[in-house]
């Protein structure tokens, strides 16, 4: 039966948020978890752009569309916080991270941290990461049942390390630090939020606890240093042109969060493109054509505009595969969305993922089409929020361009040393409890590529 979230301020020309809640607390959200574009097309398809349920324990508004998404967040009134919204779901995992800060500290935090992502910066990450980048995927073993994800992640997590934080670990403690950042992310999707040994929150309490310690024991060194090209220096040493720098504090729980937020997002990309590759084997030869085309084993910096085919699959896979699927924000005073009357308490999520999937806006949505991102074609040009899996306002994610340049150089790797594939009807099963990720790890039949001359 339908419900409305609350009635609107007598006299206003709003109108209240339409839903069907279901059971109090649980409400819609196995059906989510299975089905989040199905789920999201039902609903928009019933109550329009803007809708109410329970999900995961609160009392939830969707908004559908890039319309909806502008409002929320770009935020012009600053009705919509941050902080409160991802608290709820990662908060004692990452704290105060940059995605958890508001407002003003947001934007504090937010000038020093830009001093680590400048573009110096990043072609010092880019020339510390082209060894390991080569390394890495020279060593993987071809054959049948290459489980691309696996260690796609390993890699990530491996560059991630070196060229964010600059210290050697061993296998043992990679491993450790590694599994720490899994059930650290896991459990922001735990269905019983308190700490009982064995299930996901407590796992990613003790994880939090793992990855403080191994910050903070790497610190002093890094606050004594001349300063280093990985991101745990630059954080260090980073000052405004005020002279403002971070605590100690600070930069764990930003290293924290950059971590996780560095290799985990990377890693859905680069499988999803793997995937869709390894599904559209054309595509694969175009892109390995232009890659081998290049001349260059380790491209430079100012070689990565040259990969428009590998920017246009980048950007397909991240539309149909959204590396962080909702974006949550929390209604600080009464507002409105699109019309629709929206209480302050209100949990907002922004689905990017099903926004991705709307044919109001796209055409043959569930289809991989890169060429929708050509320049003659530009489906994404038809409103600034149709595709926006970076986010949008002043939370846009700060990482973007060090994302695309890791994504692109990974994949050039790839390209130039193998031919990969899956069965004509394979697909996919990917699961959504968490940030997306396929339950079976993306086998592929992995061959060398023989080297020419």
């Amino acid at each position: 039966m339908t419900s409305v979230l609350a009635p609107p301020p007598q006299g206003s020309d709003l109108k209240p948020v339409p839903g069907v809640p279901g059971v109090p607390y649980i409400g819609s959200t196995l059906a989510v978890m299975r089905d989040p574009i199905g789920m999201a097309r039902k609903r928009y398809a019933e109550y329009g752009p803007v809708a109410w349920g329970w999900l995961l324990g609160q009392r939830m508004v969707t908004v559908h569309g890039p319309e909806a998404a502008e409002v929320v967040l770009v935020n012009r009134d600053k009705a919509f916080a941050n902080g409160p919204a991802w608290s709820y779901f990662i908060g004692p995992f990452f704290n105060r991270g940059i995605m958890l800060l508001d407002f003003e500290e947001h934007l504090h935090h937010r000038r020093i941290m830009q001093q680590a992502f400048t573009r110096p910066r990043l072609r010092s990450y880019m020339d510390a990461m082209a060894p390991g980048i080569v390394k890495g995927v020279e060593s993987w073993e071809p054959g049948q049942g290459f489980k691309v994800y696996d260690h796609i992640k390993k890699l990530t997590l491996d560059l991630a390390v070196d060229v964010f934080m600059g210290v050697e670990l061993d296998d043992a403690e990679r491993a450790r630090v590694n599994g720490a950042f899994i059930d650290a992310v896991r459990a922001g999707t735990a269905y019983v939020r308190f700490p009982v040994p064995g299930l996901r929150w407590h796992k990613g309490l003790q994880a939090r606890k793992v990855l403080e310690e191994f910050f903070y024991r790497h610190l002093p060194a890094k606050r004594e240093g001349a300063g280093g090209d990985d991101l745990f220096s630059a954080l260090c040493q980073a000052e405004t042109d005020d002279g403002e720098r971070f605590t100690d504090e600070d930069v764990v729980n930003h290293m924290i969060f950059a971590l996780m937020a560095a290799h985990d997002t990377t890693t859905i990309t680069l499988t999803t493109m793997a995937y869709y590759l390894a599904k559209y084997p054309e595509w694969q030869e175009r892109l390995r054509e232009r890659s081998l085309g290049l001349g260059k084993e380790r491209p430079g910096f100012d070689d990565l505009d040259a990969f428009t085919g590998i920017d246009m699959v980048m950007k397909e896979s991240m539309r149909l595969v959204t590396p962080v699927p909702a974006l949550p924000r929390k209604v600080v005073r009464d507002t409105s969305i699109l019309g629709f009357h929206v209480p302050a308490g209100t949990t907002v999520v922004v689905p990017m993922l099903s926004n991705h999937h709307m044919a109001d806006w796209w055409t043959d949505p569930d289809e991989f089409d890169p060429g929708r991102f050509s320049p003659e074609r530009r489906e994404d040009k038809v409103h600034k929020y149709a595709w926006a899996p970076f986010g949008g306002g002043a939370h846009k994610c700060i990482g973007l361009h060090f994302a695309g340049m890791q994504v692109k150089t990974i994949l050039h790797q790839m390209l130039l040393r193998y031919r990969w594939s899956v069965p004509a009807r394979y697909e996919w099963p990917l699961d959504h409890t968490s940030l997306p990720s396929p339950k079976d790890g993306l086998p592929v039949r992995l061959d060398r590529l023989e080297q020419r001359t």
